[in-house]
């Protein structure tokens, strides 16, 4: 005969076997819903990745919807363009679940092993001090004269074959232009913008470009990061304390304060100047392209490094001598410099040169036609490197630079 207690832990027993069973059911639920969940997005993911290289396969598509029947997702790219460059936008969507992407992209065109084209107009240039260029030299005339300056022995390393140039540069992308051509972008101020965790202005390439139009010509103290154009009627002076992430500038005369750092697309009419130590990363630009009468100048700092391109435009080209890039001592520049007009160089170039007339300048004046203490490498640009779309070439094929969602 049972006792009355027997029944109890019976009872009690059996009771924490079905808490037990209902545990591991629950478990072995939630196991299968998290797999799935990886699963779903890890396809997502693959789809996305899929998607980003038929769109970098296809560039001239500027959207399209690409959709797996079989799995029922549907992914969409859209190609955008902001400043010189390209932004890939990408979706992946299944369901309720969403996977978005954006890059950076840019152009692996033909090895671009020039490192000196000076256009036809002048004498033959003078080489003096110490002088390393690496690449294919365009030249005036391919005889190499030599001068004296600064008491100073001259040290010449030539790598590459020499030609005769032409009467004018490459021609240049018409897309180049129209950056410079009025935007049709809605304009705010910047207390209008609403900061991320009250210190960042931010704004998703997956937004429309805002363009915030300064009050005062001095940015300072801020952190703006994104899909912003900051433009001024007449100026702006980019403070140091000021950190700038894929943003594009427009005003007239733009300068940089010594020992700012950051990532910059900068448009001007006018000037653009460069203090000392900048640090410009890549894919960074300095563009100006001069339509008026006035003096049109790009001046770079000693010790500032500039990582894409640098580079001056004129429609006056009978007054070229108007517009100078003027790069001092210990300055770096990886990428392109394209100068119609005068070029004063004296530093390390890492890239390739396109100018009118190339010249050195001193204390005691002005050294035209002659290329001193500078090297330029066209050889040794890092395997990484993307060329910035100046130039309108065929069979280009296009890669990312930089994830920036």
């Amino acid at each position: 005969m049972l006792k009355a207690h027997s029944l109890l832990y019976a009872v009690y027993v059996c009771l924490i076997v079905s808490i037990i069973c209902g545990a591991l059911l629950y478990y072995a639920t939630l196991y299968n819903q998290l797999n799935l969940f990886y699963n779903t997005n890890e396809s997502l993911y693959i789809h996305n990745q899929s998607t980003v290289n038929f769109a970098l396969g296809n560039p001239n598509n500027e959207s399209e919807i690409v959709i797996d029947k079989g799995l029922g997702i549907s992914s969409f790219f859209q190609n955008k363009q902001y400043g010189l460059l390209s932004v890939l936008l990408t979706q992946t969507e299944m369901k309720n679940d969403t996977v978005s992407s954006a890059y950076l992209v840019g152009q692996y065109s033909q090895p671009n092993t020039t490192a000196l084209h000076v256009v036809n107009l002048s004498k033959t240039i003078a080489f003096s001090g110490n002088v390393t260029l690496k690449g294919d030299l365009y030249l005036p005339s391919e005889n190499i004269a030599e001068k004296y300056l600064d008491n100073k022995p001259n040290n010449i390393n030539l790598k590459g074959k020499k030609s005769i140039s032409d009467l004018y540069l490459p021609k240049i992308n018409e897309k180049c232009k129209e950056i410079f051509e009025p935007r049709k972008t809605r304009i705010i101020s910047l207390n209008s913008v609403e900061k991320k965790n009250d210190s960042i202005y931010t704004n998703s390439f997956f937004n429309e470009t805002l363009e915030i139009q300064l009050s005062s010509p001095q940015l300072s103290n801020v952190v703006v990061k994104g899909n912003f154009i900051i433009s001024a009627k007449d100026s702006i002076v980019i403070k140091k304390n000021t950190i700038l992430e894929d943003v594009i500038l427009i005003a007239p005369k733009i300068t940089i304060e010594d020992g700012f750092q950051g990532n910059i697309q900068v448009f001007a009419n006018e000037n653009i100047k460069v203090g000392k130590k900048v640090i410009l990363h890549y894919p960074s630009a300095l563009c100006i392209y001069n339509k008026t009468e006035k003096d049109g100048l790009i001046s770079i700092d000693e010790e500032t490094k500039v990582a894409g391109l640098v580079f001056l435009l004129s429609d006056n080209l009978l007054k070229f001598d108007k517009n100078r890039i003027e790069i001092k001592e210990k300055a770096k520049v990886l990428g392109t410099i394209y100068c119609c007009g005068l070029l004063y160089v004296n530093c390390n170039i890492i890239g390739s040169v396109y100018t009118y007339k190339i010249a050195y300048k001193t204390n005691s004046g002005d050294y035209v036609n002659c290329i001193a203490n500078t090297s330029v490498d066209a050889i040794d640009r890092p395997k990484y490197f993307m060329e910035l779309p100046i130039f309108k070439e065929k069979n280009i094929k296009y890669g990312i630079i930089k994830k920036v969602l």
